[in-house]
């Protein structure tokens, strides 16, 4: 098993930046890829950004620029670095490993804009 804490989440402002972070602990040796999702209100969870194990990346089209997804191996945690954010950005983020046959899936963290 594998567990996920997200942090960072919180009240941003529009054109304001956050950094999101995920602490992985349990069998993280069996993990070949790091990904963080959100989720609005109705909606389905999207992907954002996926990180692989040799560092590897990729983005939705739709946040590609804005964001970075970057990982420190030695605190076992991801991160996920936003900038410029709009009120579309207002979702719930997950973090999310993946190993040869599982997705596991950490709780959450709400980020959401004072406007």
């Amino acid at each position: 098993q594998v567990q996920l804490v997200e942090s960072g989440g919180g009240l941003v402002q529009a054109g304001g930046s956050l950094r999101l972070s995920c602490a992985a602990s349990g069998s993280i040796f069996s993990i070949n890829v790091m990904a963080w999702y959100r989720q609005g209100p109705g909606k389905q969870r999207d992907v954002l950004a996926r990180i692989t194990n040799s560092g590897s990346t990729n983005y939705a089209e739709s946040v590609k620029g804005r964001i970075t997804i970057y990982r420190d191996n030695a605190k076992n945690t991801v991160y996920l670095q936003m900038n410029s954010l709009n009120p579309e950005d207002t979702n719930v983020y997950f973090c999310a490993a993946i190993d040869k046959d599982n997705y596991y899936w950490g709780k959450g963290t709400l980020v959401t804009d004072s406007l």
